[in-house]
């Protein structure tokens, strides 16, 4: 996606040599027309899955998972990070820590909204180190549906969490990839 890519070098902040921020576009900010294509991208990638359900973690994921999930005509489901009052006591929850946000989280989906003749679509924002990922995976394997795919807008490839997810013979489809954010600059793969 060259738009994806041109907005990314004009809007993107390089925080450290492992640290993108895509506030204006992904994390605090969302443009809806451009979330839209990124939706149409994935639901065109992944048109011959037959995907029934497409599933995210809050919160950064969720806008490109809805356009995912409009694009594809199914429900979006979202794993929750915070547990509340009304939460399903019998929710399927991983333990996994945030790159990012520098915590441990529990990220929680409730069993009422994944089923096993279901065939899941996995859209995420970014994958770095892979841990919230891998959390969300276990979290589609033990609901006994078919995790048909994942999605992810950006895989930081100089980090290892969408290698760790392509060993397990899961199928990831990244609209940008970057190599490196060396000396400040955004390098993309390929």
């Amino acid at each position: 996606m060259e738009a994806l890519k041109r907005r990314i070098l004009e809007e993107g902040v390089v925080a450290s040599d492992q640290v993108l921020k895509l506030d204006g576009l992904l994390n605090h900010q969302v443009d809806p027309v451009l979330t839209m294509e990124m939706g149409k991208e994935f639901a065109e990638r992944f048109r011959d899955e037959h995907i029934t359900r497409v599933v995210t973690v809050e919160s950064s994921g969720i806008a490109v998972a809805f356009a995912t999930a409009y694009e594809l005509g199914v429900p979006l489901v979202f794993a929750r990070r915070k547990k509340t009052l009304l939460a399903d006591p019998d929710a399927l929850s991983e333990r996994v820590p945030s790159f990012t946000k520098g915590i441990v989280t529990d990220i929680m989906l409730s069993r009422q909204f994944i089923h096993e003749n279901d065939r899941v679509l996995f859209i995420d924002d970014i994958i770095a180190n892979g841990d919230a990922a891998r959390g969300m995976v276990k979290i589609i394997q033990r609901s006994g549906a078919h995790l048909a795919g994942f999605g992810v807008v950006v895989e930081k490839c100089f980090q290892a969490g969408a290698r760790t997810i392509r060993e397990q013979g899961i199928r990831i489809e990244s609209l940008v990839r970057i190599a490196s954010l060396s000396d400040g600059t955004v390098q993309f793969a390929e």
